[in-house]
């Protein structure tokens, strides 16, 4: 099946291989886990977009049943503030230039580049593309999709929807920033626009539904993820179908790649840590979301570890001046990777906290709705793998004692005090919207949830059928503080006894 296959115009690249495609509403859950996001390969999945209004609302009828974007409407009903842009014939560092405008300002520039022909007699297409557009979180009444059943499990966008990310005064966002509010996107690009070759934001897992429009992908398998660095592993090829030095990157030719068309109305799912560069071969607009769970919460730690290691060999020289190195290191990586392990601690111990009540419930049958043993095993999953990376961390500086008594404030009374989150109102969110996804997920199918509120007194699994349920107080009663990795894993085990 070795073929030889330009992307673009300019350098040809080995395609080697073609995604999967298969009907999305004959696939089971389970089936899913074991055949991709498990083994982390990717997959398209057809048949799940039937029922958006976004299919409806924001395209309209072209030749041949295509469906082309209805510009209009976005300008009419989404009139935000500012959208980013990208410029696809302007590179700046490892992406293309970046520029702010309104929707009405992107669609105007749209309509008049696809009403301009050039000398040869083509029309010259726009060059920007919207990307990263914050849609839910602008726009949270309008309902333009539901999220299938295979990517409920979405702890990132969950815990933003109800936590902040940084918690540290001098590097969390303004709370009217939408910025890092949420990794659920909206892109909409003309045919020609594309995105230059990368991995996914924390390693996640990404997926992507084409609305309208059809996509090239090329794919590149984490196992030769190194043939695209330099000598040194520090920079990566930025377009794949340029002149890409053989004496930068000596090994870039030995890649090989795999390949997907992916259609209308068509969702591609992306693994952790697979590298890919994307091109609209027709006006498209897509929905996207990254997201991290159990299955590979372990890519995200090894990319924060990473980043940190290059963040303190970069200020290294300095360490001797500085009153607090390790914070700084800290501070560094929020702001080049998104997160610090600050960050990613008190977010997992969110998800223990969550994933042991959710545990207590099924294995308790007197207390819970169901007592299935594949709800029990994912909990248990769930608390395994957490516990595997969180045993790694122990050893970081930034758990150190030493360090531990210098943390901020914001930080220190996120993660210690157990009573404390558990009556969070956050939190409480945080754990509806979870047991609500896992409920979502045992069904098989996208339900209505139950018209719950947070400020009932009580239990908010949806497992639980007791009035009086005393889960929170069981687990203040095995720990009331969390100072570091240790007390969590600490809990894990308690949680686990027997595994």
């Amino acid at each position: 099946m070795d073929q030889m296959h330009g992307g673009g115009a300019g350098r040809r690249v080995k395609v080697v291989g073609k995604v999967e495609r298969l009907d999305g509403q004959s696939l089971t859950y389970s089936e899913f886990v074991d055949r991709f996001m498990k083994p982390n390969l990717p997959v398209v999945l057809t048949g799940l977009t039937s029922s958006w209004p976004s299919c409806e609302d924001w395209t309209f009828a072209g030749p041949d049943d295509r469906r082309r974007p209805n510009l209009p409407f976005f300008a009419q009903n989404f009139s935000s503030p500012r959208v980013q842009v990208a410029d696809c014939s302007a590179r700046e560092y490892t992406d293309h230039k970046r520029l702010e405008m309104s929707m009405q300002e992107f669609v105007d520039h749209w309509v008049r580049n696809s009403n301009t022909v050039s000398s040869s007699g083509h029309c010259e297409a726009s060059s920007l593309y919207l990307k990263d557009w914050h849609f839910v979180k602008e726009y949270p009444d309008y309902v333009a999709y539901t999220t299938p059943p295979f990517f409920v499990d979405d702890w990132l966008n969950m815990y933003l929807d109800s936590h902040p990310m940084h918690r540290d005064s001098d590097i969390a966002n303004h709370k009217n920033e939408v910025n890092c509010a949420d990794y659920r996107f909206v892109y909409i690009g003309a045919k020609g626009t594309w995105t230059p070759l990368h991995a996914d934001v924390f390693r996640s897992y990404s997926w992507s539904a084409n609305v309208c429009g059809r996509k090239l992908w090329l794919f590149l398998a984490p196992s030769q993820s190194h043939l695209i660095f330099d000598r040194n592993l520090r920079s990566s090829v930025y377009d794949i179908n340029e002149d890409v030095s053989e004496k930068q990157f000596p090994e870039f030719n030995k890649a090989e790649w795999i390949e997907c068309i992916q259609e209308q109305n068509e969702i591609i799912f992306v693994p952790s840590g697979w590298y890919h560069q994307v091109y609209n071969l027709e006006d498209t607009i897509s929905i996207n979301h990254n997201w991290f769970n159990a299955y590979n919460l372990h890519w995200v730690w090894n990319l924060l570890h990473e980043d940190h290691k290059v963040a303190k060999e970069y200020i290294e020289d300095i360490r001797d001046i500085c009153d607090n190195f390790e914070a700084l290191c800290q501070r560094n990586l929020a702001a080049n990777t998104g997160m610090n392990f600050h960050d990613f601690f008190i977010f997992i111990t969110r998800f223990v906290l969550v994933n042991v009540i959710e545990l207590y419930h099924v294995q308790e049958p007197e207390d819970a709705k169901v007592n299935l043993p594949e709800a029990t095993h994912h909990y248990v999953y769930n608390l395994m793998q957490i516990r595997e990376v969180a045993s790694k961390m122990i050893s970081a500086d930034a758990f150190s004692i030493e360090n531990l008594c210098v943390i901020s404030e914001g930080n220190r009374s996120a993660m210690s005090d157990v009573t404390k989150i558990l009556k969070d109102d956050g939190f409480r969110r945080l754990w509806m919207t979870l047991s609500e996804a896992y409920e979502c997920i045992r069904r098989g199918q996208r339900i209505l949830y139950e018209v719950r509120y947070l400020n009932q007194e009580g239990c908010l699994s949806v497992t639980c059928s007791k009035s009086d349920c005393n889960v929170v107080d069981r687990i203040t009663f095995f720990m009331r503080e969390i100072h570091g990795p240790e007390d969590l894993v600490r809990l894990i085990d308690t949680a686990l006894p027997e595994r």
